[in-house]
């Protein structure tokens, strides 16, 4: 249960809040408070609420590409409305992108984690030299990271899909088959249902747990020089994020007495994420960036709001049993989700054009797709002659770009210039639109089914577009979510085709520099 209050408020005592019919009464019932509008404080141990109202469905904020699938299927833009499907329109064909599910560290991080014990090991030496010498206590320094090692030391292999991502996919495939019965009501046959994925390991396994969920009860990619782009860009994204950890290392270091380097709170921050998504731990790593009490009562929504505290505009997520020594503000946390945010929209998301228009490829065989079933439909091919469903499986890589060739997810996207500057997502505690436990989280999916309608309609064929299996609207096809497929192509996906491999990856005299080069995708 959330708790909504209207705007921001200074939270004090340790009572709860006022004993009214709208209010809480007993906070040991509630888990956070949301502040969107007016909140009155009163006297020191108490506090007047205004307008209250509750919410079981609201969530708190994200970890970014961390997140789990389950904790954010759900979440929706509550302001948009789904078409109603008309009657007689049915859907003949599905392409589906979906990113793999929950996985484990791949081998570079779970080398970052084991450097990082070592580094909290020199750490608590220096702390036990200063209480030997006078000039230090140890009270403040949380009692497991003496002697902790990372979850996954030891391990050889890192990367590979869990049984939580086992069970995302699966029960993604078994959504899907009874949401579209009529286009999964024959036995599987790869030139009737194609399933693609890429060459990780996790990508194919994912395929092979949705093929067991979607058929349950039933009978390669080279890197390229992309990567070479992207890691000339990463100095400059590790230079925005450095004033944040800097911020957040200095109230460690205040919090904890001991000397936190930006690299140190950078690996207890990925800590925290995989402990939150794998381990289902949040008293550890993510108990050091905000005080323990703010995170007594939580419950579990979205990626564990257990440490996290979301804003829309000016509202937060506070824990309603507060100290009498003030308001409980995770702002470091914040900050650090916004840093893989930022991180994410330039090296994956609208920063780059290179991003997503190396996604080009992709959008054009759904559309291929998407007309051979119209083909197929009109020529009345005998059913299993032709293809119902395009499944692909592939990484955050793909689901992002994509995204992006679709218009989704885009900050101020009143209009859409083409190649203006899309500038970076605000920071806290401005709202922003980008976020990447949203964008693509583990088994995050785009979805795109093509449905036929009577010939009566102004359009014979329309286009639903789903993001994590709820409908967007398009802005492409003004804002809608049922969109006639010819407006589709002329709109969203014609645009884009006037670039290629050679206008893409031709070399360019000047280089791009994140922040001033950054282009809106046409439209």
């Amino acid at each position: 249960m959330i708790i909504e209050i209207h705007k921001t408020a200074h939270l004090t005592g340790n009572k709860g809040v006022a004993s009214e019919s709208s209010c809480i009464s007993d906070p040991r019932t509630f888990a956070f408070v949301r502040i969107s509008e007016i909140v009155f404080p009163t006297t020191e141990n108490s506090i007047e609420i205004h307008h209250v109202s509750a919410n079981e469905d609201d969530s708190a904020a994200s970890i970014a590409f961390f997140c789990k699938y389950g904790v954010v299927r759900d979440v929706a833009n509550n302001s948009f409305v789904p078409s109603s499907i008309p009657d007689g329109c049915k859907p003949i064909h599905i392409n589906l992108v979906a990113r793999h599910g929950t996985r484990s560290p791949t081998k570079k991080r779970m080398k970052e984690l084991d450097r990082l014990a070592s580094h909290l090991d020199v750490l608590l030496t220096d702390a036990k030299r200063k209480v030997e010498e006078g000039h230090a206590s140890l009270d403040k320094i949380p009692s497991w990271l003496w002697g902790w090692q990372s979850p996954w030391k030891g391990k050889k292999k890192g990367g590979e899909l869990v049984s939580i991502g086992e069970d995302e996919l699966y029960h993604l495939g078994v959504r899907i088959r009874e949401r579209f019965p009529d286009l999964f009501d024959e036995e599987y046959h790869p030139d009737t249902y194609t399933i693609r994925a890429t060459q990780v390991h996790r990508a194919s396994a994912s395929a092979v747990a949705f093929g067991m969920g979607l058929f349950s009860g039933k009978g390669l990619l080279d890197l390229g020089n992309i990567v070479h782009f992207l890691k000339s860009q990463e100095p400059a994204v590790e230079k925005l994020k450095e004033p944040v950890l800097d911020e957040v290392a200095s109230a460690l270091v205040r919090r904890y007495q001991l000397n936190f380097t930006r690299q140190e709170v950078a690996s207890l921050w990925f800590l925290c994420k995989q402990e939150a998504s794998l381990l289902d731990k949040t008293d550890q790593a993510c108990g050091l960036f905000t005080p323990a009490e703010a995170f007594r009562f939580a419950s579990y929504y979205r990626c564990h709001p257990k440490f996290f505290l979301a804003i829309e505009g000016i509202m937060e997520y506070v824990n309603v049993n507060v100290n009498v020594n003030g308001l409980v503000i995770a702002i470091g946390i914040l900050q650090l989700e916004w840093t893989d945010d930022l991180e994410g929209f330039i090296l994956k998301g609208y920063g780059e054009s290179v991003n997503y228009r190396m996604g080009l490829p992709l959008l054009e065989d759904v559309v291929q797709s998407m007309e051979n079933a119209i083909k197929a439909k009109e020529e009345y091919q005998t059913p299993g002659s032709y293809e119902k469903a395009r499944l692909r499986f592939a990484h955050a890589e793909t689901v992002v770009p994509f995204s992006c060739l679709l218009g989704l997810f885009i900050d101020g996207s009143g209009k859409l210039e083409h190649e203006q500057p899309l500038e970076i997502p605000p920071s806290p505690p401005l709202n922003r639109t980008w976020r990447g436990s949203m964008v693509a989280p583990f088994a995050g999916n785009n979805m795109l089914v093509l449905y036929s309608c009577p010939a009566e309609s102004k359009s014979k064929y329309f286009l639903q577009v789903l993001h994590n299996e709820v409908p967007v609207p398009l802005p492409g096809c003004n804002y809608t979510d049922f969109c006639p497929f010819e407006v589709f192509k002329e709109r969203v996906v014609n645009p884009h085709l006037k670039h290629d491999y050679n206008s893409v990856c031709r070399v360019k005299t000047e280089e791009s520099v994140p922040g001033t080069t950054r282009a809106r995708p046409s439209f």
